[in-house]
């Protein structure tokens, strides 16, 4: 019988050294991006967000990435969840890219800024409706009773906005700035390929280093 313990995997597909890289952190992402695309993974856009709240207790989920810039990492929430409210009380964050069949990894640290209200509302409108109704029914994160009650509040919120509803006070975008990046990439005997971009000085200027693995 095969335990935790036994399951392990020799990483080979890749390597990754500080002379190969993009000296800008964003542009190497997005060719790691590119490189996910045209392998066509599984939702190559899915992230692991990480929040903490004002009395230091860290939280985590899966968000979708809905744009990349010299500016930062975008995704799109209810303000009023669980990591809006955290978002709120501490706006330190990190993000975590995995794309298993490549053996790569991407660490992403900064803190997380909302995007302009013209971003979100031009989002929300590309949005499909079930989803744009979607951000008026759901209070996310909090309790609710029932299945049945969602779905009341779905029909309600069709009923009131039909086939034009505004994009909700309470729902738009996020943006982390980062200020840290980065990329990893696995290795034969756990001794990955570890290059990390640091943002420092007066000028913003990323610094790059190898990492132990």
């Amino acid at each position: 019988m095969t335990t935790l313990a036994d399951l392990r995997k020799n990483y080979s597909r890749g390597s990754l050294d500080a002379a190969d890289v993009d000296p800008n952190p964003v542009r190497q992402f997005e060719t790691w991006f590119a490189q996910a695309l045209d392998a066509q993974l599984p939702e190559p856009n899915a992230m692991t967000l990480a929040t903490v709240s004002a009395d230091g207790r860290p939280s985590a989920r899966i968000v979708l990435i809905k744009g990349v810039d010299e500016r930062g990492f975008v995704f799109f929430t209810n303000y009023d969840s669980r990591k809006g409210r955290e978002i709120a009380a501490n706006p330190a964050g990190s993000l975590l890219f995995h794309w298993v069949e490549l053996e790569r990894q991407v660490r992403v640290e900064g803190r997380i800024e909302k995007t302009s209200a013209t971003d979100s509302d031009t989002y929300y409108a590309s949005r499909p409706l079930g989803s744009r109704i979607g951000a008026w029914a759901s209070d996310q994160s909090q309790p609710i009773d029932s299945r049945e009650l969602l779905e009341s509040r779905e029909r309600e919120v069709i009923a009131q906005y039909g086939d034009e509803p505004p994009r909700p006070p309470h729902w738009g975008g996020y943006r982390l700035v980062p200020d840290v990046i980065e990329f990893w990439q696995g290795r034969p005997s756990r001794l990955h390929d570890r290059i990390v971009y640091t943002r420092g000085g007066t000028d913003g200027a990323w610094s790059i280093a190898r990492l132990a693995p």
